[in-house]
């Protein structure tokens, strides 16, 4: 078994961040919803981004818009275009997560956002290891 990182250390959040990303691989059925799958894809990519706030000492608010947590990283940390494309889960942290008037997330929907959040982690990924 693997050691477990320092708890709240950049590597703590990635791990968090692939449990999460894990969740939003699982299959929809009758009883999981696509919605909850991609609140889940939402939470992979906000914990990344936040472990890369974490590496860069960048101290951050208790939000769930990636937006806000993205426009946090310091100029000389590149965004990839799909990373910055990914605010657009932020939807889905809220909205999905309890029943509402809303339209339910088709299968494309739901494998932009699992697409999406994989390029944040390894997007997140790829700067801490750097950085080490």
């Amino acid at each position: 078994m693997p050691e477990r990182p320092e708890p709240g250390s950049p590597a703590d959040w990635l791990r968090y961040a692939r449990s999460d990303l894990a969740l939003a691989r699982m299959s929809a059925s009758a009883i999981v919803l696509l919605e909850t799958l991609c609140y889940h894809a939402q939470q992979a990519a906000e914990k990344s981004i936040k472990a890369v706030l974490i590496r860069y000492e960048i101290a951050f608010p208790r939000t769930n818009n990636l937006r806000v947590l993205l426009e946090l990283l310091p100029a000389m940390c590149p965004v990839p275009e799909l990373v910055a494309k990914s605010v657009a889960l932020t939807d889905y942290a809220v909205m999905s997560r309890y029943p509402g008037e809303y339209e339910a997330v088709t299968g494309d929907e739901y494998r932009e956002a699992v697409r999406m959040a994989e390029a944040v982690l390894a997007w997140a990924e790829r700067l801490i290891q750097r950085s080490s």
